[in-house]
């Protein structure tokens, strides 16, 4: 006690005689520039239990919730953009002069997931875009087509993740996180999908080529479930590319009934060029990728075949410290060319269960409730419709001159 009092005593002689210049100067170092970026403030909820309202304050929040502002914000900007935001090429076609024409050439959206929100309930978040065509492409793993398929025949249960996986086993219940799968569920399944198969097989051999997104379209077409994403994807047309179709029970149906009838073959060659040109011929594209792996890689490698897609948000839990493709940060995609220079990604660090459902309900719902346009129907809305000769000139020049980049070693 008295050698704390004796250092009190101490400090106040100090602070009598005056600080020392060199703590005085770091202690009150002078403001020299103006801040005039949006003060830091959230939603008052003495103003009521607005939630929409709270949630548009997540912006002037901080740290992970301004990222989630941010993601609201450039997916209304892929929601907005029509061709009338562009200037008016010298040689632009006849077909897209006028302000009618240019207000139909629409963002083409890119979304991707990982088969663990397709277990989860996000699902029918999933489902609600694809029914109502508000997003273009589909890129997911083998997960994330099964197990939508599965809930069409029996309901994956919640559980917890401290649960004994060798308790389960025993048991013949399969766990995804703190969700629970009946292995009875895959025995459905299989009684399902093998007379597909065989069907699959006989068309192939009236010269039926079949690759993972045809593959998955039949599948939607046969579940004929409303609750399903992939009925309405078949049902809208909205191709879903699945590189890695094998790698789940897909795969394992697959493997057993080449032991019953062999030769049923997939191309995958045929896919890469589909999901290529879906961006390739794009005006403008947008990529919305949840979660890491083949699912956000494959969206972002077809985007690299036009210089990179032009709205991005990632949502994920990755860190980039182990180099993986889940954890880089959005500008990592741009050194390679899969997201514009020009423009302004965002990553969320966040579980998507929780992130992805506000996302949609801030914008794509929202727009839909109010009766604004958010995706269309064939003939509605253009997607595709490639930059003119001069346009494409202008783009190389901005996108891959050196002008103005610092050396990246000094």
């Amino acid at each position: 006690f008295f050698e704390c009092l004796n250092i009190c005593k101490m400090l106040d002689n100090v602070v009598s005689q005056g600080l020392p210049s060199v703590a005085q100067e770091a202690v009150m170092m002078t403001t020299t520039e103006e801040i005039t970026t949006p003060k830091v403030v959230g939603y008052d909820f003495n103003e009521g239990c607005d939630m929409n309202k709270a949630l548009a304050a997540s912006i002037t929040t901080g740290f992970q919730a301004t990222s989630m502002g941010r993601a609201m914000e450039t997916i209304e900007a892929m929601l907005n953009w029509t061709l009338n935001d562009e200037d008016l090429a010298e040689d632009e076609e006849e077909e897209y002069l006028s302000k009618e024409a240019r207000t139909q050439v629409r963002c083409k959206i890119f979304l991707g997931y990982t088969s663990n929100l397709i277990s989860a309930g996000t699902r029918e978040t999933i489902r609600f875009l694809c029914q109502h065509r508000m997003v273009q492409v589909i890129v997911t793993t083998a997960g994330g087509i099964e197990e939508d398929l599965i809930k069409c025949l029996a309901p994956t249960h919640l559980g917890d993740f401290a649960l004994k996986g060798a308790d389960l086993r025993r048991k013949g219940i399969n766990r995804i996180g703190n969700l629970l799968v009946p292995n009875s569920n895959y025995c459905k399944f299989e009684d399902w999908i093998m007379p597909i198969l065989d069907a699959m097989a006989d068309e192939q051999e009236q010269g039926t080529v079949w690759t993972p997104s045809k593959m998955i379209h039949r599948f939607g077409k046969e579940i004929n479930n409303p609750e399903s994403v992939y009925y309405w994807c078949w049902k809208n047309n909205i191709p879903v590319f699945c590189p890695g179709l094998t790698d789940g029970s897909v795969g394992d149906m697959i493997y057993s009934h080449s032991y019953k009838r062999p030769g049923l073959i997939l191309d995958i060659a045929g896919d890469i060029r589909l999901i290529n040109d879906q961006a390739l011929k794009a005006r403008k594209t947008g990529m919305i990728i949840l979660g890491g792996g083949v699912a956000k890689h494959h969206t972002c490698n077809a985007n690299l075949m036009r210089n990179g897609a032009d709205f991005t948000v990632f949502v994920n839990t990755a860190q980039e410290f182990d180099g993986s493709d889940a954890g880089a940060h959005p500008d990592e995609a741009v050194s390679w060319g899969k997201v514009r220079i020009d423009t302004k990604p965002v990553k969320v660090y966040a579980e998507a269960t929780i992130v992805f459902p506000i996302l949609v309900g801030m914008t794509f719902a929202k727009r839909f409730h109010a009766g604004l346009p958010v995706g269309g129907s064939k003939g509605d809305v253009i997607y595709d419709k490639s930059y003119t000769p001069m346009e494409h000139e202008m783009e190389r020049k901005k996108l891959l001159s050196p002008d103005g980049c610092a050396p990246l070693f000094q």
